[in-house]
């Protein structure tokens, strides 16, 4: 599992995508066991991000299911879930501090 993180991360990094971070949820009550966010620099980014996953991870890894616009990817590969996103919608939908609660054990988001 963790050679498939480095290499989801590897890939992203040298794409020049930014902020990327790993969430091990594997002990939490949670659909997947690994969530990963990165930024990316704009729009056309966003889906040139996509494009250069599926092209180095197909065929080893399985894409359950692709959500796409321009601001915001999730990439579904039944275990790990990946989330690109742009600067703004990264700060707006601020999936870090959704993630971060489930991974310390937290019930729940603070309203």
């Amino acid at each position: 599992m963790q050679n498939r993180i480095e290499k989801i991360t590897e890939v992203l990094d040298k794409n020049k995508a930014e902020n990327i971070e790993v969430f091990d949820l594997r002990e939490k009550n949670y659909f997947v066991d690994y969530a990963v966010i990165a930024s990316s620099l704009g729009s056309k980014h966003t889906l040139a991000l996509l494009d250069h996953l599926k092209n180095e991870l197909k065929p080893a890894e399985k894409f359950v299911n692709v959500d796409e616009s321009s601001d915001w990817v999730v990439v579904d590969m039944g275990d790990i879930l990946i989330h690109i996103m742009t600067p703004e919608y990264r700060v707006k939908y601020d999936m870090e501090s959704f993630l971060s609660s489930l991974a310390e054990g937290k019930e729940g988001m603070p309203l």
